[in-house]
């Protein structure tokens, strides 16, 4: 064999073991590819919010599922939104030797070296850029660009973080809030996407108004814990749950916001008891219940019982500096909407607050009688025991039997809004649909009886019809 077969042969050898490692599988390829699936962490990946929040313990895998979406949007390589062949991004830690030992790493791990065009650092060397603080990386996009991930720091303060447009920022950990908010200005022209990963380790601050509480439907969050991370062992788990207090416990296992009282409803979980509306059977159908309020909020929730004894939340009716005749009206159009049952006589039938009985020095008639005249028959009689209805209604929550209608916005807000106060009391702030469902909750309600056949529609017709002839 002479010198010219011989530097092909060992041309062709280089090649094939090039070839070899190149369909090796990646560690990006084996991320949720395996026997063991992050559920949440695809949850959050499969999520088209503009706006994404993971808030979850310590090594639940929050940070895990941030660093993948930046390489998948760097790389063009995204399985479910939409990929660019040119991709701008920050990658917002809370201090450089914080972003140098995660984030940064975290995203180094999921990259092979042929798929990095340039390495800028601000720190240490090139060539080992695990062991710098990197200023940005060049990634080598499918589609032939090259995309930028820049690396940045709350510690520079909120003047550097002016003047771009970008793809998606990613805070990993809570950022301040001018930070924040001048992130959100650089992924308005392209229209692009924010995301979050942390642990609430600091009460009740900004994100948890304006992130965790928000009504907006580009917002959207999950909560991560240990138990929710397939690659931790039980024992672990046991372990360390063991060696941390109840406060500790909610911030860095379960990954949930904690105040120096805590919350009244830990066990309210977005995901497991608010469910998309639907058409509740005629059966089902139940009480109105109110806590009134004429400068505070009047809230007026509607309630259904399955056959096995399942609350349901259908809708609610929530208004401040309203009068009687506004809430009545709006009440009963409402109930007509829903084509809710009424009684024998025509009203619609439900509970109230037993102040709702009192008569006052600046009215003739108590709020009972005067919602009595226009239409709705409301009881004043209910139980107001609040530590027996804080008891019951987290009964409700535990076994799973309590579920709201996604439409039902303001008792949402309110169920992670709740908090204990000092004296072992909750809080007398913001919880009018809490008051509802409570005063509900303690009429202790009962599931229907089954139907021994299903009405025919013509027989439904005629009770509909004859229910409005009665009101009317």
């Amino acid at each position: 064999m002479n010198d010219r077969e011989r530097q092909l042969v060992l041309r062709y050898l280089l090649l094939e073991r090039e070839q070899k490692r190149r369909a090796e599988p990646t560690k990006l390829s084996r991320y949720n590819a395996g026997g063991k699936v992050h559920k949440k962490q695809l949850e959050f990946h499969r999520c088209l919010k503009r706006s994404r929040w993971v808030f979850g313990g310590n090594r639940s895998g929050k940070t895990e599922c941030g660093a993948v979406e930046a390489v998948w949007a760097a790389r063009g390589i995204h399985p479910y939104r939409p990929n660019r062949p040119n991709c701008e991004g920050w990658v917002v830690s809370l201090s450089y030797e914080v972003q140098r030992d995660v984030a940064q790493a975290k995203i180094l791990s999921y990259l092979r070296p042929e798929w990095i065009a340039d390495v800028v650092m601000l720190s240490g060397r090139k060539g080992a850029p695990e062991y710098g603080v990197i200023d940005h990386l060049l990634i080598r996009n499918v589609f032939g660009g090259i995309s930028r991930i820049t690396f940045k720091s709350c510690d520079q303060g909120r003047e550097k973080f002016q003047g771009t447009s970008l793809d998606f920022v990613w805070f990993d950990e809570e950022p301040p809030y001018d930070i924040y908010e001048e992130c959100r200005m650089r992924v308005m022209d392209r229209k692009g996407d924010i995301w979050g990963t942390m642990t609430p380790l600091k009460g009740l601050t900004w994100v948890y108004d304006t992130i965790f509480l928000s009504e907006d439907e580009n917002v959207w969050h999950i909560n991560m814990e240990w138990a929710d991370n397939p690659w931790l062992d039980e024992e672990e788990i046991a372990s360390l749950s063991a060696a941390l207090d109840k406060d500790s416990l909610e911030s860095r296992r379960y990954g949930r916001f904690n105040a120096a009282e805590g919350a009244v409803y830990p066990e309210f979980d977005k995901n497991v008891h608010v469910i998309e509306p639907f058409d509740v059977p005629a059966e089902w159908r139940d009480k109105i219940s109110v806590d009134p309020g004429l400068n505070n909020p009047l809230a007026c929730l509607f309630f259904a019982v399955d056959w096995d004894g399942n609350v349901y939340v259908v809708a609610e009716h929530y208004a401040a500096g309203r009068d009687i005749d506004y809430h009545a009206r709006h009440i009963l159009c409402l109930a007509d909407k829903l084509d809710w049952r009424f009684g024998s006589d025509g009203r619609l039938q439900g509970l109230i607050d037993s102040a709702a009985n009192q008569r006052t020095l600046a009215a003739e008639k108590s709020v009972t009688q005067l919602f009595f005249e226009r239409g709705l028959a409301l009881s004043p009689k209910v139980d107001k025991d609040v530590f027996a209805g804080i008891a019951r209604v987290k009964s409700y929550l535990l076994q799973g039997k309590l579920k709201i209608f996604s439409t039902c916005t303001n008792l949402i807000r309110e169920f992670k809004s709740y908090w204990w106060g000092s004296g072992d009391s909750p809080v007398k702030k913001d919880d009018h649909a809490l008051d509802a469902l409570r005063y509900y909750i303690m009429s202790r309600p009962a599931p229907p009886d089954r139907p021994l056949r299903i009405k025919t529609e013509i027989e439904k017709d005629k009770e509909m019809m004859m229910r409005k002839r009665r009101r009317y």
